[in-house]
């Protein structure tokens, strides 16, 4: 059980911007092989940041008054706490993405633009596209009247975006893993910070990932309809088929900033597919 503690606040290190410092970090402790074990718990990060938004969403929710413009707002701050929460990690993927593969389709060429630093024009629109299409959903979400969660009669229920964010960070950070158990890793592997974590994933990772996915599912489960979150989970599934082939097609592999991207887009599939069941 220390272990799997230690496991768990090596993927809060390495994926957020909590602060685990002192005699905790000591304890904590870095090795290639942690980072790597660390791996199974990137649903559990996820289902951290997921309850970190939910909670602000409902706080500002509650907070403002009662009008269609409310879930908006709410909607613009939770999503800013998530980046804070990451320091735009995986957003920082998905430019990195668009920018490599946008910029050139030769394999070697835009792998090298993947790994500048620099924000070029496809990075640019990949980002604000995607921040502007999961706030409007999260937004949409939050103005649908009559929602039966069962929790809350008015008209404008916090209960189901908070229900839905919960469930969409958990599950876009749990599909990344199957790329790394079905791609190989590619690129600069003696640079890259997530060789160690995504050069091969064990039968081990992948069951605590999914202990932390039914925990989060079963959780949201008392809120949203089963059928509207299969149908949810089908859209992030599909998304990240289609992510997946993409990266196959072009890179023959995947590199770290293709995890991030995947998550960026299996999380905004995810909101999707609950809109579209409602």
């Amino acid at each position: 059980m220390l272990q799997l503690v230690r496991e768990f606040l090596t993927a809060v290190q390495f994926f957020t911007r909590l602060p685990i410092t002192g005699r905790l970090a000591e304890w904590v402790g870095f090795s290639p092989e942690l980072l790597r074990a660390s791996a199974g718990h990137f649903p559990g990060v996820g289902l951290v940041v997921g309850v970190a938004a939910a909670t602000a969403y409902a706080l500002i929710d509650a907070l403002l008054p009662e009008t269609h413009a409310t879930p908006l707002v709410a909607a613009v701050l939770s999503t800013v706490l998530t980046v804070l929460m990451t320091g735009g990690f995986h957003e920082d993927g998905l430019a990195d993405v668009a920018d490599g593969l946008g910029g050139s389709y030769d394999r070697e060429r835009a792998l090298d633009i993947m790994k500048d630093s620099r924000v070029g024009a496809f990075g640019a629109m990949a980002l604000v596209l995607a921040l502007l299409g999961k706030v409007a959903l999260l937004a949409l979400l939050g103005s649908v009247e009559g929602v039966p969660t069962g929790w809350d009669e008015a008209p404008f229920s916090s209960w189901y975006v908070c229900a839905a964010l919960v469930a969409g960070h958990t599950i876009s950070r749990a599909l990344p893993l199957l790329l790394i158990a079905w791609l190989p890793h590619v690129g600069d592997t003696a640079a890259s910070k997530s060789k160690p974590l995504a050069d091969q994933i064990s039968s081990r990772s992948l069951l605590v990932a999914f202990v932390w996915l039914f925990m989060a599912l079963w959780l949201v489960l008392s809120v949203l309809d089963a059928i509207d979150l299969i149908v949810a989970c089908s859209f992030s599934a599909l998304a990240w088929l289609w992510m997946g082939r993409w990266f196959k097609r072009r890179l023959q592999g995947f590199t770290g900033d293709c995890l991030g991207a995947t998550q960026q887009v299996c999380e905004i599939a995810f909101y999707l597919g609950m809109a579209v069941a409602l």
